[in-house]
């Protein structure tokens, strides 16, 4: 999606809440300096400002914030429960009409399932 990310991860016994905030310290430093060092972004100037503006008006950030401070985690209680989130996120591309099919999407891991290989590794436990 363009304005959010929706994912299922496995905690292994850790706070939900470090493995969260560990990914958001990680890809913001990144796509920062993917921004910075990417000679042909159009928008580098842009996009840093914001990110600097909405770091400045948060006081848990430094210099910069490219995630909103809050988050909706759910804990997954049962099969039941994880497949029905599973297909809300395979749904979400389609319902905002990016594609037609859940497969279709590049950024969602629907085309795992479609005999297809998405961009990000899947683990699976039991």
């Amino acid at each position: 999606m363009t304005s959010h990310i929706h994912m299922i991860i496995g905690s292994k016994g850790r706070d939900l809440s470090k493995i969260v905030g560990e990914m958001k310290s990680y890809t913001s430093t990144s796509l920062k300096e993917a921004i910075i060092n990417h000679p042909g972004e159009s928008r580098k100037e842009w996009v840093l400002w914001m990110m600097k503006r909405a770091g400045t008006k948060n006081g848990n950030n430094r210099e910069w914030q490219l995630w909103q401070q809050n988050n909706k985690p759910l804990e997954i209680l049962n099969e039941q429960m994880f497949f029905q989130k599973l297909d809300y996120i395979h749904r979400n591309p389609v319902e905002a009409g990016f594609v037609e099919k859940e497969e279709d999407y590049l950024y969602c891991s629907a085309r795992d399932f479609y005999d297809g290989k998405g961009l990000i590794e899947l683990c699976y436990w039991r």
